[in-house]
């Protein structure tokens, strides 16, 4: 049987990849799409066989090249998004609202079988922030273009090259005293990239279309918690401080500054809401397609590379 084609946007990250390997592994060929060929293509080649992987470089708004790729699909997946915004093209509402709009109207025009959106969790009830507002947005137009279409929103997704659990242990074994936004009392259900990218596959597999499904990890953690479990793994004491919001803004506008923000004054905002089940749409457990990854013992995996003389350690950092 001739393998189905499945185009790829953001296909570079970590559920990219992940997602490359397990499709191509599966008689699916996969056609990944980047914004640089030049930076990522070496990294992209090693995730499938020869023959399964093409690459193609072009800008997301280059019409004229989303139709000549959608129109040769099965199966389109898009798994862009930024936790900022940089310049005037990255912005929150052109990658979460104006391209998925775009390209969930071009797989209605091509007939598509199945486009597949990742969005995120919790983002119903932080419309205080841009990022969730343009996530939402997103959603809703996407609804409206293709009826087909299937919406992902995750919890927090964490492995080895992750920006989250990484970042974390990274700031952890640089700083003696950590401060608490809301007091850690946020809860997350964090999911490994390998459940994602697994639920994913089984999505595609399965043909299953029209639906939003909230992608959860097996446990409920609040953020005070995942921190002290790093710090277990890294093997390492700190103290952990709650501050008061407006300190909390002082230092978020501070950070935002960064070439690569550790925090912004917007994710301040999204830290205030929950990253749990709403319990408005099916989870992957109530599609038969449980989280299996338990955190500790993931994060576990990796997390020697902060402990004392690993390889993101404050002593080699510095050394």
């Amino acid at each position: 049987m001739k393998p189905k084609n499945c185009l790829i946007f953001g296909a570079s990250g970590q559920i990219g990849r992940h997602l490359i390997r397990k499709l191509t592994k599966n008689n699916y060929k996969v056609t990944a799409v980047t914004r640089n060929l030049h930076q990522k293509a070496y990294l992209l080649k090693t995730q499938a066989n020869a023959g399964y992987l093409d690459i193609v470089e072009t800008s997301i708004f280059n019409e004229s090249k989303l139709n000549d790729l959608i129109k040769k699909t099965d199966i389109c997946i898009n798994l862009i998004g930024i936790l900022f915004e940089k310049g005037k093209v990255n912005t929150f509402d052109n990658i979460h609202r104006v391209f998925p709009s775009l390209i969930s109207k071009l797989c209605k025009d091509y007939n598509v079988e199945q486009f597949i959106h990742l969005s995120a969790l919790g983002i119903e009830s932080s419309q205080d922030s841009k990022y969730a507002k343009s996530k939402l947005n997103g959603e809703n137009n996407i609804k409206k273009n293709f009826n087909k279409s299937t919406i992902l929103r995750p919890s927090v997704v964490y492995s080895v090259d992750d920006n989250f659990t990484t970042n974390f242990m990274t700031l952890l074994s640089l700083l003696p005293v950590f401060p608490l936004y809301y007091s850690g009392k946020t809860k997350f259900m964090p999911i490994h990239c390998s459940d994602l990218t697994e639920i994913i596959y089984q999505i595609i597999d399965k043909k299953i279309i029209s639906t939003t499904v909230e992608c959860i990890g097996s446990e409920t953690i609040t953020l005070k918690d995942i921190l002290k479990r790093l710090l277990k793994l890294i093997n390492k004491k700190r103290l952990l401080i709650s501050i008061p919001f407006f300190i909390a803004k002082i230092n978020a506008a501070f950070f935002q500054m960064f070439p690569k923000p550790i925090l912004t004054l917007d994710q301040l905002k999204l830290l205030k809401y929950d990253n749990i089940n709403s319990g408005k749409y099916k989870t992957n457990f109530d599609l038969g397609l449980p989280s299996t990854r338990k955190f500790d013992e993931e994060v576990s995996k990796y997390s020697y590379m902060w402990r004392e003389s690993g390889e993101f350690s404050k002593k080699n950092k510095f050394e």
